[in-house]
């Protein structure tokens, strides 16, 4: 993947392609664990997101009282997701109901049979994929930060790589920093950074490394004010991105390296 940066800095040629869909927003957020739905549409706003991504047992189209969907503005793309999902075959399932129910052809899929730990399960994601690609579906998997998996997923025909951050809900940040870095680096795919993130800085930290977005919910839901918190993700990931865009200077090891020259002063 190359990681050169352009000289200049233009938010309208900085788009984020993913299934021909162009996005000015490299953060997208969720929608569990708000203390009411009603807040939605300010986190929304309040963090210029664009992409959102809801379980399918929430949705229920017919519904007109306790519907999250209620919430969710027409102009904002809808990232279904296979929460529940534990083998290939049911996150295929959940995928194709999506899609029967109206939810778009977005699917982001999420295989885990770990109980303890929520890890997702890297082999039966891929062969979920595959289907699911096959069938027309913008498949965005959640994975662990695995490079193997990653370039299966490539094969496989995902849209873009979801490799977690932590464990999910965990909010502990970057603890697989090294792992991502190297996906980064190595998967011709948008990567978008999904878990674990805690903090708006480590959002920033994640977008300066080069990663194409990230995917946030437990740290703005359950934030003492979480519209507030989604305007600093929303800010967070942008000023990162421009960093990285902007590219940073070089680390020295070792000795200082004074700003202003030592030589040439008044006598």
């Amino acid at each position: 993947m190359n990681l050169s940066a352009p000289d200049t800095f233009s938010p309208e040629k900085d788009s984020l392609i993913i299934g021909g869909e162009s996005l000015s927003s490299r953060l997208f957020v969720g929608t569990g664990k708000y203390p009411s739905d009603t807040l939605i549409p300010g986190v929304l706003a309040a963090s210029g997101s664009e992409v959102i991504t809801v379980a399918l047992r929430r949705v229920d189209m017919d519904a007109t009282t306790d519907n999250v969907m209620q919430h969710i503005p027409s102009n904002i793309r809808l990232l279904p997701n296979t929460s529940g999902a534990r083998t290939a075959e049911e996150a295929v399932r959940i995928a194709r109901l999506a899609k029967a129910m109206g939810c778009g052809n977005w699917i982001k899929i999420e295989v885990i049979s770990d109980n303890r730990y929520l890890l997702p399960d890297g082999y039966e994601t891929v062969k979920a994929t595959q289907i699911l690609a096959k069938e027309g579906f913008v498949v965005l998997p959640y994975v662990n930060a695995d490079l193997m998996i990653a370039r299966s997923l490539v094969s496989a025909g995902a849209a873009a790589v979801m490799p977690l951050g932590a464990p999910i809900g965990s909010n502990r940040g970057l603890q697989t920093k090294e792992m991502l870095r190297i996906l980064i680096e190595e998967i011709p795919l948008p990567i978008i950074v999904d878990a674990g993130i805690g903090k708006p800085s480590q959002a920033c930290e994640a977008m300066e490394m080069g990663a194409a977005a990230c995917l946030v919910n437990t740290a703005i839901a359950g934030a003492g004010n979480p519209v507030a918190m989604a305007k600093a993700f929303g800010q967070a990931v942008a000023a990162g991105r421009k960093a990285f865009l902007a590219g940073e200077a070089a680390v020295s090891p070792g000795r200082a390296y004074a700003s202003s020259p030592l030589t040439g002063f008044l006598s």
